[in-house]
């Protein structure tokens, strides 16, 4: 059995020397992990020296302690995916693809990533299990893809498919984040006027009705309150004490139970969430139809789809539907079961597209038809938005406006 060296990291930082016994340069750096250290350089003792050997780091990269805390980009994991796809199509054994893809990456961090995949695949491990290791890279929806590419003998297929659904994934998300600019950028200058309201302009008129005495009127009196407190002393404590709720409020979000109870109170949302059951109805129709095509069983398709939705409360729906195909039942009946993600009308077109054996196709064009709706409802939602956030803005500053103005018109009476 070989001996390997290895320097590593601890948790602490600090650099570590040592030596093990393994099978495959894989199976060393499996060990070394688990030793609760990061590899930074890998040798073979008896053929090579630590000083000219390396399987997890090329000279000059990065390593995998930065590498772990810098995401690889989508871009590159979307050209990482492509090239794999065309140098398996071209006959290029996996091996020596992934040497080619590590040799020719764009970024120290992508080209260590990409040294350890290798060394990983060429060690034993399956693919899947490989990209598993980086999930900020490689989420499971796109693990799960690649197993059932290499479990049915169509890597390179699936390869190409998951590109395409990124490709297309990455538009639909740019279409949402472009139609959010412009409410930000009102929202934002809505807070930014208010402020400027509240810290330096009504002090100054207060400060005038003050001196000169008598009753003021209630708006004015409230809205004087208020800026009086946005610049007091215990301003910051109150700031303070909103930052602390607001990161409670985000990290109990992130737990099972807050996120399915945010999910499901986004899901009641007037229009806002319908658009969320469409965006899950385009991930999984695409998602559903490119395995299909690519010959992955229906049942194992289903699963992986499931993952794509990206909406938890919607996928424990789908997974009771998937329970009722593993009993025999139909896929279009067993989708019945979510109406709130599968309309009727995608319920009777899968059922028909079930029996002329088009499920593939008619499941790519339902995602190509709903993405055009769920365009056109995003732009509506925004030309909503839009207006209702200049209402805001207008009657918050005018109310302001308003409450100041008051006094002015009995100033003569103050000054008698």
């Amino acid at each position: 059995m070989p001996t390997f060296v290895y320097n590593a990291m601890d948790m602490q930082g600090r650099a570590v020397r040592g030596t093990l016994t393994a099978t495959t340069r894989g199976a060393a750096l499996n060990e070394v992990t688990g030793r609760g250290l990061v590899p930074v350089s890998l040798a073979d003792e008896v053929t090579t020296t630590a000083a000219t050997t390396t399987t997890a780091v090329e000279p000059g990269a990065v390593g995998w302690w930065s590498l772990h805390s810098t995401k690889v980009s989508a871009a590159q994991v979307e050209a990482f995916t492509r090239e794999l796809a065309n140098l398996l199509s071209a006959g290029v054994p996996l091996g020596r693809a992934l040497h080619i893809l590590r040799r020719e990456a764009g970024s120290p961090a992508a080209r260590a990533q990409g040294n350890a995949i290798h060394d990983d695949v060429v060690g034993g491990q399956p693919l899947a299990e490989a990209l598993a290791r980086w999930p900020k890279s490689f989420p499971p929806v796109y693990v799960a893809m690649i197993r059932a590419g290499e479990m049915g003998g169509f890597l390179d297929v699936v390869l190409n498919q998951i590109a395409d659904f990124r490709a297309r994934e990455g538009e639909l998300l740019g279409k949402v984040k472009a139609a959010l600019v412009y409410p930000c950028v009102l929202a934002t200058l809505a807070t930014a006027v208010l402020v400027f309201l509240l810290v330096f302009f009504i002090p100054t008129f207060s400060g005038i009705f003050t001196s000169l005495g008598g009753s003021l009127p209630v708006l004015t009196q409230i809205i004087i309150a208020v800026s009086n407190a946005t610049v007091s002393r215990y301003a910051v404590l109150i700031a303070v004490a909103l930052g602390v709720a607001g990161v409670l409020l985000v990290r109990a979000a992130h737990t099972d139970t807050g996120r399915r109870w945010k999910e499901r109170l986004l899901l009641r949302t007037p229009l806002l969430g319908l658009i969320l059951a469409r965006f899950a109805l385009v991930r999984f129709a695409r998602m559903l139809g490119t395995l299909l095509g690519a010959g992955v069983p229906l049942v194992t398709a289903l699963r992986v789809a499931q993952e794509a939705i990206g909406n938890q409360t919607l996928a424990d729906a789908v997974a009771a539907a998937i329970d009722e195909v593993k009993r025999g039942a139909t896929l279009a009946r067993s989708l019945g079961m979510c109406p709130q993600l599968f309309p009727a009308s995608v319920v009777e077109m899968v059922a028909v597209a079930e029996e002329s054996g088009r499920l593939d196709k008619e499941l790519l064009r339902l995602a190509q038809s709903y993405e055009g709706e769920l365009d056109r409802r995003l732009r509506m939602l925004v030309s909503l938005a839009e207006p209702a956030l200049l209402f805001i803005m207008a009657a918050l500053i005018g109310t302001i406006v308003v409450g100041m103005l008051l006094p002015i018109f009995s100033l003569q009476e103050l000054i008698k």
